[in-house]
């Protein structure tokens, strides 16, 4: 059958030798780790510390952080031995294709496209958030009619950012990575700043009781969409906190993994992609996990739980101002606006990366596949995303985006660990430069933790994924199907 067609590692690893798609090789292992450190500390510190701890976990965010931290590091190991063995673009859409088959090997990359897509998305609404807390009582004040999707027409600053590294990134893959290193120096700042001057402020009173108790969710958000898919199914009362609550705070703030991902789609502009892979995936892993876990507690030990906003869209400037440092407050806000900028860049960076790897396989319309004569980069992805990108962020919302960032990097997560087993039965005589340990045993935990961390995302949630998946069923047998490079050949393994 032709969805079952699958394209195998040696043809995947020719077509990165193609002159007219070729990419250039530019990146080592610290550029990997940067820039996967440099997408993964945004939204996670910035954002989600305050929304996560006032409506799901209280002080035990930090274990939310530590369950999504977990489930990344399995994960990450199936990941990385996909990596050291499959160095190019596309990142999980090209190892699906090489071990599901084509019809699996689309689904991931059109999630991969709502990813990284809604991801950028989210974080440019999360810039927005920053810089208007920055400006705001200046003469450069966001009016409110272009301030927010919600209570205004637009949200301006977000499309502007998007279009900003819309042009970045077209520019090139090594400029993208000056560039991030320099940021992602700014921002360990700013974390080691606030880890440290928050430290003296902390009341360890807010951390009692450290797991609240489990409480009724609040009125207006009982209804079958705004509670957790878990709830639903089991007949369970909708509540808040409590164990439960920890749980879904880490689907939530799962979100805030995403960089060892993005890690993956840069294989093919990779130098020693067998080796600096892993290493940059692993690496980038575990520097923010520790990172987020002490932010977090930062956070929830200088303001109580119950004092914060879950609506604030800078929950750490404001921790800062609760206790009379809001000169602190201004320097957080300059450090997120500065780094999420680079989240922005890094999550758009790996959409376009999926989408050209994608088109060169025919699966979606050749022109996607075109590469810069100048810049050797994927441009007119680049280009099509980044409008696609400013367009969302600038009508919708950071929580519905933020959400649905979760369930898709949680998907592709299932299909990567279900993956390496089979490729390992299926091409045992493929050299591996890096092996997953125990990988029955490390792809069937990573499988539960990630399909139980979906469960406890919202019912809304799984129904708009549902219908963007059912639209890539649709898309792949009108189009893909027919216009795929290995139409008419045989099945290949």
């Amino acid at each position: 059958m032709e969805f079952l067609r699958t394209k195998s590692v040696e043809q995947s690893l020719a077509d990165t030798e193609d002159p007219e798609h070729q990419l250039r090789r530019n990146l080592g292992p610290w550029d990997l780790i940067i820039f996967g450190v440099g997408v993964i500390i945004g939204a996670g510190i910035f954002v989600y510390t305050g929304q996560v701890a006032a409506k799901n976990a209280g002080p035990a965010i930090a274990l939310s952080f530590l369950v999504a931290g977990a489930a990344c590091a399995l994960a990450a190991l199936c990941y990385a031995e996909f990596a050291s063995t499959l160095p190019v673009a596309g990142s999980a859409y090209t190892f699906s294709y090489a071990t599901l088959g084509e019809l699996i090997a689309w689904i991931i990359g059109w999630d991969l496209v709502l990813e990284f897509t809604v991801g950028a998305s989210a974080l440019s609404v999360g810039f927005s958030g920053y810089l208007q807390n920055l400006l705001e009582g200046t003469a450069l004040e966001v009016p409110a009619s272009l301030a927010s999707a919600e209570n205004g027409w637009i949200n301006l600053p977000a499309v502007l950012i998007a279009l900003l590294v819309t042009w970045v990134l077209v520019l090139g893959i090594k400029l993208s990575s000056r560039i991030n290193q320099v940021v992602v120096a700014i921002k360990l700042a700013v974390v080691g700043l606030v880890v440290l001057v928050g430290a003296r402020y902390i009341d360890f009173g807010n951390y009692t009781p450290f797991i609240p108790d489990a409480q009724p969710a609040p009125s207006g958000d009982d209804s079958f969409w705004n509670q957790p898919l878990i709830t639903s199914l089991f007949g369970m009362e909708p509540a808040v906190y409590g164990v439960g609550g920890i749980v879904a705070g880490a689907a939530v703030v799962f979100f805030a993994f995403l960089g060892f991902d993005i890690v993956a789609t840069t294989a093919e502009e990779t130098y020693n992609p067998q080796r600096n892979v892993p290493i940059g995936i692993l690496g980038s892993l575990a520097i923010v996990t520790g990172l987020y876990m002490a932010v977090s507690l930062v956070v929830t030990g200088m303001q109580n739980y119950t004092d914060i906003d879950p609506a604030d869209a800078a929950p750490l400037a404001t921790a800062f101002e609760s206790v009379g440092l809001p000169w602190m407050g201004d320097v957080i806000s300059v450090g997120a606006c500065i780094g999420l900028t680079v989240v922005v860049l890094i999550l758009l960076m790996g959409q376009t990366r999926v989408a050209f790897a994608m088109a060169r396989d025919g699966l979606l319309p050749a022109p996607l596949a075109k590469v810069h004569p100048t810049y050797r980069t994927p441009y007119v992805a680049t280009i099509g995303a980044g409008l696609v990108v400013a367009g969302m962020s600038g009508f919708v919302g950071f929580e519905t985006l933020g959400h649905l960032v979760s369930i898709g990097t949680l998907f592709a997560f299932v299909l990567v660990s279900i993956g390496v087993v089979v490729l390992r039965r299926t091409r045992p005589d493929l050299p591996r430069a890096f092996r997953t340990p125990a990988v029955g045993v490390v792809a069937t935990l990573s499988v539960l933790l990630c399909l139980y961390l979906m469960l406890n995302l919202t019912a809304g949630t799984w129904l708009r994924f549902g219908i963007w998946m059912a639209l890539g069923i649709v898309v792949y047998f009108a189009y893909s199907v027919r216009h795929s490079r290995l139409a008419g050949t045989k099945t290949s393994r």
